[in-house]
């Protein structure tokens, strides 16, 4: 809302004229609404003010979000899921910090330090509005129950991507079948989209297999305490058609948890 008034030069005077329009007045839209005012006593002065239009007044683009949506439960999958997911991005390759996203803010929180020496070998995060729960845990042997949480993803890509709480548009090539302390927590294998150097590869069999084992390696070691036996197992890998299986189970895991208001 914009405000037109005009005031007497004498301090203690009021007001005399009030002309309110809207805040995108132009000079001559006010110009007008002077004129239309009649002509106020001599000896005074105009004042012109606008307010900044509220949030509800507002005409925005669909969709348009008024407040930062949740990564998990405010984003979407994917373009085309199970194949092509997001990836919303917690740690990349250079953090030996781990961070991960609080489920009640949706923002990074720090988790913990890394123990040990093992630095994540690609951006790991998860895949929004999935949910690692009882049909999860079907899917994977010797699991009791999944681990409640959304599922884990890896992107490759070639190029360095160095900054978290990013969305990687990533396609789906195998997973790692992670057991934790008797939990389902598959690991998800993906290439960015688009990659010039990643853009061929379909399955988990297409990447150089010390790709591979680095990440398995990884999960097997991060959470390692000396003097402790682990409980963290990874059995054989899979490729993208069990992958996909498992990204779709996570998704009616989701909606039956959560709803599926998409």
């Amino acid at each position: 809302m914009a405000t037109l008034r005009w005031y007497d030069l004498d301090p203690k005077a009021s007001e005399l004229w009030v002309v309110e329009g809207p805040a995108t007045w132009t000079l001559e839209e006010v110009a007008g609404a002077v004129r239309a005012t009649g002509d106020p006593p001599p000896g005074g002065r105009w004042v012109f003010s606008a307010s900044a239009p509220k949030l509800r007044d507002m005409s925005f683009p669909k969709p348009f979000y008024r407040w930062r949506p949740h990564p998990w439960h405010g984003l979407a999958v994917g373009d085309d899921p199970p194949e092509i997911v997001n990836a919303f991005i917690e740690i990349t390759p250079f953090d030996l910090v781990k961070y991960e996203v609080d489920k009640e803010t949706g923002y990074l929180r720090v988790d913990r330090p890394q123990r040990t020496s093992s630095q994540p070998p690609a951006l790991y995060g998860f895949v929004p509005r999935t949910y690692c729960g009882r049909r999860c845990q079907e899917l994977m042997p010797g699991a009791v129950r999944g681990d409640g949480d959304p599922l884990d993803i890896c992107v490759l890509s070639e190029r360095q991507i160095n900054h978290a709480e990013v969305i990687v548009p990533a396609r789906v090539v195998g997973g790692l079948p992670m057991i934790d302390h008797g939990e389902a927590d598959d690991k998800i294998i993906a290439v960015l989209v688009n990659d010039p150097a990643w853009s061929e590869v379909r399955d988990i069999t297409d990447l150089p297999d010390v790709l591979v084992e680095r990440r398995r390696h990884y999960f097997l070691t991060y959470k390692l305490t000396p003097g402790e036996e682990s409980e963290v197992s990874i059995d054989r890998l899979y490729g993208h058609e069990h992958a996909e299986t498992v990204v779709r189970a996570s998704i009616v895991d989701y909606d039956e948890n959560f709803g599926d208001d998409r």
